[in-house]
């Protein structure tokens, strides 16, 4: 292989593909890169045998084909601490040497036939999706998954298609995020409902937007694998029943407040400057033209701050985890939401427009 880069290109691509190579390993091929020629082009590919990330460059003369893999953290560093626009890659048996205008580094490579394959794109994609819608929903439901949870289908984010609309719903049993987007081709995976890994929307939110850009997607023999422009992720998905969601979403509440959304988010962040584990939240006051944001520590004192509301229904009091109110209201698109409650022990439900909405479980104060 004699292939030169160039660095800035490169090491944009490196930095988006090394991202699911994993720390640790029993495998340590794992820890490396797979580097191939194509006729005017490189891929690059890294997996952790979950995950696959596949990246075109461009901006490549191929001299001689080659096919190489090497440690992808010391690629990695190499090509960032460099200063020249242009490295050359040329490939011996068992090494890669990478060349520069005074510099020249030698690393071992491994035998590309150990390499685990990493899936491509083949065929006609399931449905399309503009990549920054899809990307605004990922950002506005995957917070709200499950960490490390025994119910493994609530470590992933449920994605249902109807019609030319995308549901993707996230819950970890204490909150649940609903983020609606549109399609540009409508499809239909198996059994109208999947789930993808939490992991897997991360890296999906992490591709480079550029406008207008449309993302395919395919799911083949329980993967889902999405292409959009030289990038190509491939990825399990979760195994497992999601919940029934749609028989926890409140549609009986009287109570409504309409709040702004960056003023209600300065509001209980500073509120929660003095909650603490012992007082488990922040408790909301409402009555008919103000809204109290409070919290109390036995051993450092208390908060309180208001906010003028419009309000019609009885006054009340309901107590919240701050962290998920701040978690939701860092994601609204929209300048003002809409806060709907019931009982004091029932569910809180936020909405924003008519495509997201967010329910939150109230806790005792």
């Amino acid at each position: 292989m004699k292939v030169k880069f160039n660095r800035a290109a490169l090491q944009e691509a490196l930095s988006f593909v090394t991202s699911i190579v994993p720390s640790r390993t029993p495998k340590p091929i794992l820890q490396c890169l797979r580097i191939t020629t194509e006729k005017d082009a490189v891929r690059l590919c890294a997996t952790d045998l979950e995950v696959g990330i596949t990246a075109i460059i461009n901006q490549v003369e191929v001299a001689e084909a080659g096919d190489v893999v090497v440690p992808a953290d010391k690629l990695s560093s190499i090509v960032r601490e460099s200063v020249d626009e242009i490295i050359e890659f040329q490939a011996a048996e068992s090494a890669v040497h990478l060349v520069g205008s005074d510099s020249r580094f030698t690393i071992y490579s491994h035998d590309p036939a150990q390499y685990p394959v990493v899936p491509g794109f083949e065929g006609k994609a399931d449905f399309e999706v503009k990549l920054d819608k899809l990307q605004e929903g990922i950002e506005q439901t995957v917070f709200a998954a499950a960490k490390e949870s025994t119910r493994y289908a609530l470590n992933g984010i449920l994605w249902e298609i109807t019609g030319k609309k995308l549901a993707m719903v996230a819950t970890d049993g204490r909150r649940l995020s609903k983020a609606i987007i549109p399609l540009e081709k409508a499809g239909t995976p198996p059994d109208g409902r999947i789930i993808v890994p939490a992991k897997t929307m991360t890296i999906l939110d992490k591709i480079p937007v550029q406008d207008g850009v449309v993302a395919g997607v395919r799911f083949v023999n329980n993967q889902i694998v999405l292409i959009c422009g030289d990038v190509v992720v491939s990825s399990n998905l979760v195994e497992g029943n999601f919940p029934k969601y749609e028989d926890i979403i409140p549609t009986d509440y009287q109570k409504k407040l309409t709040l702004q959304t960056a003023p209600t988010l300065s509001a209980v962040r500073r509120a929660a400057l003095l909650a603490t584990e012992d007082s488990k939240g922040v408790k909301l006051s409402i009555s008919q033209k103000t809204l109290v944001f409070s919290s109390r520590a036995p051993e450092t004192g208390d908060a309180q701050i208001n906010m003028a509301v419009e309000f019609d229904g009885e006054p009340m009091e309901i107590g919240f985890n701050p962290q998920f109110l701040v978690d939701v209201l860092r994601v609204l698109r929209s300048n003002e939401f809409e806060l709907h409650l019931g009982q004091s022990d029932r569910p809180g439900l936020i909405k924003s427009g008519s495509n997201f909405l967010y329910i939150i479980m109230p806790v005792n104060l």
